[in-house]
């Protein structure tokens, strides 16, 4: 006596028997289309098993332009398909609709129980192995560019100084972390043939790679302009111009910038500011001097001029430049700002360059609470010692 199971929605019934072989199908079944990692392998194995396997006339997947077995007269989309044609949905786990399997049923004919049972559950195995698929091919491009960030993460630190002028009783130090894998701050340290020291911190507008992109092609233009030896007026004028000429989206990744020339034989520094964060320059017993921005930042208006600022470098004077990621730091609504950040660097020790960027670290840190950064901060420090001339960098 055979064992039935009745379905009570369509008075069918499928023995015990059947319900095995099913069973094994879809296992075999879901072994094929999970064999493969590749998106259209996928979908390939699918329509062969239904029209290999299960002998259907044809089968489809019509937003991936795949077919197999006679052709599937699909409409248009102004009218509705065939009546006989049996669509069965791919969709995700999170229910959103990937393709859809098209069947097409034998001399269109209506699907027995069985074909339309297994139909189901192949449908519902091809989803899973499609989205593992597509999953899988995001995880490799995600490792591919993930390689290429971290080499070019290397490539932007290669590019900082990678060793530190020495002059006697000066001390200079400086410090760059990007917020994400490469950015926009740009740092360099130039000895000149004259012996004259160029300094230039800036910060392209944005975050990210094409912020560093535009970071690397502002470098080569500002290092081949600083050999001229041109004035620190001239140099802003000439790097503004060069940039806004590079076009729309140069302008667009306008760039604030503060250069700094320093003449150690004579103690003296010219700078200038294009529309950059005010540097700091404090000298022995004088109220801190914000050197302020003298014209717009670098790309952002055709024709601009720029005016520098001369100052002597007396025993005991310290300046300090920064990109605004040291000051837009936050601690619930409370932002670290200018002037905690010129505070801490009044209190900090004088006489050396790394210990003042140290300093300023731990400040804002503390002040972070261990938040996450959510810009580049990099920062450039110059002392003058009052007491030991000879210290080395």
């Amino acid at each position: 006596m055979a064992v039935e199971v009745q379905l009570h929605d369509r008075g069918e019934t499928i023995d015990l028997q059947q319900q095995v072989f099913r069973l094994q199908a879809l296992l075999e079944v879901s072994r094929q289309v999970h064999a493969t990692t590749r998106e259209d392998e996928v979908l390939e194995t699918v329509l062969r098993i239904v029209v290999r396997e299960l002998e259907m006339a044809g089968a489809a997947f019509p937003a991936a332009g795949l077919s197999y077995g006679d052709k599937i007269p699909l409409t248009d989309g102004q009218n509705e398909p065939p009546t006989w044609l049996r669509m069965y949905p791919l969709d995700d786990r999170d229910g959103k609709r990937m393709t859809e399997l098209v069947v097409a049923p034998p001399e269109g004919r209506e699907l027995t129980i069985y074909e339309a049972d297994f139909l189901e559950g192949l449908a519902l195995q091809a989803a899973v192995a499609l989205e593992n698929a597509r999953n899988h091919k995001r995880n490799i491009e995600f490792a591919r560019v993930q390689q290429d960030l971290d080499q070019a993460r290397g490539i932007q630190r290669s590019l900082l100084p990678q060793k530190l002028p020495t002059i006697p009783g000066y001390s200079i130090g400086y410090r760059s972390v990007t917020c994400y894998e490469v950015g926009g701050d740009y740092l360099d340290i130039v000895t000149l043939p004259g012996g004259a020291l160029l300094i230039a911190v800036a910060d392209v507008a944005g975050k990210g790679m094409a912020s560093a992109i535009m970071m690397t092609s502002f470098r080569s233009a500002f290092r081949a302009m600083a050999i001229s030896g041109m004035p620190m007026d001239a140099l802003a004028t000439r790097m503004n111009q060069h940039h806004y000429q590079e076009g729309e989206e140069a302008r667009r990744r306008y760039v604030t910038a503060i250069f700094l020339r320093l003449n150690a034989e004579r103690n003296e520094i010219e700078v200038v500011n294009a529309g950059h964060n005010p540097g700091f320059l404090a000298r022995p017993g004088e109220p801190v001097h914000q050197i302020e921005a003298a014209g717009t930042p670098l790309g952002l208006l055709p024709g601009m001029q720029y005016a520098s600022e001369r100052h002597e470098f007396v025993p005991g004077t310290r300046l300090l430049f920064y990109t605004d990621g040291l000051t837009e730091v936050f601690r619930g609504d409370e932002e670290f700002g200018p002037e905690r950040l010129l505070d801490n660097f009044l209190k900090s020790p004088a006489q050396k360059a790394d210990g003042i960027l140290d300093a300023l670290w731990a400040s804002i840190d503390d002040f972070s609470d261990g938040g996450p950064q959510t810009d580049d901060m990099t920062a450039v420090a110059l002392c003058r010692c009052a007491d030991r001339p000879e210290n080395e960098v």
